[in-house]
């Protein structure tokens, strides 16, 4: 796509998007609160909209899927490879889910969080893992105004739509349980005061799985909380060429790339896309598919501890966000099959004969894919 005509369409885009984002702001009245399974909506202006018509649903799921192309070329503009990481980042953001990606420092894991900040419209702060850091310094804590005479919350950088927290195992574990509560619970807890976490709020965490010196690993029921995780690799001899072409070109320079990332939309779209989404649908025969796929993990003799629940409802969720970015109001096992490895391969453990054998948790999610058949 010529770089004029990808400019146009976004910005037709935005034109879109903001009239919807007015059009939602003048409906919506106050909803329920979220209920702490790690990936609901925390919001209270934002209720479930009325079920729509299959035109209108088609409709919405349209524009979601041009959406996603348009912001899929105009990262392509500056970000090398990393195509899949990308769009699970959206299918994450468009369901309230965390993402964490593993891998070597200098994969672009921080640029592409930036830029999904600047391009969705949302507010971006980021954390980087230490092991002495605490919990107010990144929940934020409370200090004396000698002004107003009384105690006054000072916000850490978890308030925010998108948060980065860079190798989160190097932070210790008293500070990972309480960042945990506002992955899962979308809120915190100050000197006994709960405050609710903006929204949307999503979160991608990274860690480098090849240094352990001063880590912390996460344990199993952190690692569940995250919808998706991901292992970014070193580019192709191809795309590093492409990377050191641009280099030499003068073309990866982030702060005039970054003035060109014109918002597609607003947070009050965003959260009105989630919802759309909620609203795809999955027929009887890939549900069961789901349910295979997961009870395979448990009953598989190379894993000694399979995928919880959560892992059958990042499959439904993420399964519909996946065909609405297909241009698809319905879900097709594909769609599934795309993102099980994504959902699944960090909510697994091998058994430690599968380990010695020298198994990956990848070959044995291949394994079950392949096994398992829609009825």
């Amino acid at each position: 796509m010529e770089h004029n005509k990808l400019e146009r369409e976004i910005a037709d885009i935005t034109r879109m998007s903001a009239r919807d984002g007015k059009k939602e702001r003048s409906s919506t009245s106050p909803g329920s609160p979220a209920t702490g399974d790690g990936f609901d909506i925390a919001n209270n202006d934002s209720p479930e909209i009325t079920r729509l018509s299959a035109a209108d649903l088609k409709k919405e799921v349209t524009e979601i899927s041009r959406l996603s192309a348009a912001i899929n070329n105009k990262l392509n503009e500056f970000i090398v490879g990393n195509h899949e990481i990308i769009d699970l980042i959206l299918i994450a953001l468009l369901n309230e889910g965390h993402i964490l990606v593993e891998g070597v420092p200098g994969t672009a894991k921080t640029t592409i969080a930036k830029s999904i900040a600047l391009i969705t419209g949302c507010s971006f702060n980021r954390i980087q893992g230490a092991i002495d850091i605490q919990p107010a310094d990144m929940l934020g804590v409370r200090i004396f105004d000698p002004n107003k005479k009384e105690f006054v919350l000072r916000k850490g950088p978890v308030f925010t739509n998108i948060l980065l927290v860079d190798e989160i195992n190097r932070i210790n574990p008293k500070s990972q349980s309480a960042f945990i509560e506002a992955m899962s619970e979308r809120q915190v807890t100050l000197d006994g005061i709960t405050l609710p976490m903006q929204s949307p709020f999503f979160v991608i965490a990274t860690q480098n799985p090849h240094e352990f010196e001063g880590t912390f690993p996460l344990i199993e029921v952190q690692r569940d909380r995250f919808m998706f995780s991901i292992r970014s690799d070193y580019l192709s001899a191809e795309e590093e060429l492409s990377i050191i072409k641009r280099a030499n070109s003068g073309l990866l320079h982030w702060d005039a790339f970054s003035t060109t990332l014109n918002p597609v939309f607003t947070p009050q779209t965003l959260k009105h896309y989630i919802r759309v989404i909620r609203q795809v649908t999955i027929e009887e025969p890939v549900l069961q598919y789901i349910r295979d796929l997961v009870v395979a993990t448990r009953t598989h003799p190379d894993i000694e501890l399979g995928g919880s629940s959560r892992a059958s409802i990042a499959l439904v969720r993420g399964g519909k966000t996946m065909a609405a970015l297909n241009n698809r109001t319905y879900v097709i096992p594909d769609d599934i099959k795309q993102i099980t490895r994504a959902a699944m391969s960090h909510r697994i453990i091998l058994s430690r004969d599968a380990e010695i054998e020298g198994l990956t948790r990848g070959q044995v999610m291949d394994e079950i894919l392949a096994k398992v058949e829609v009825l």
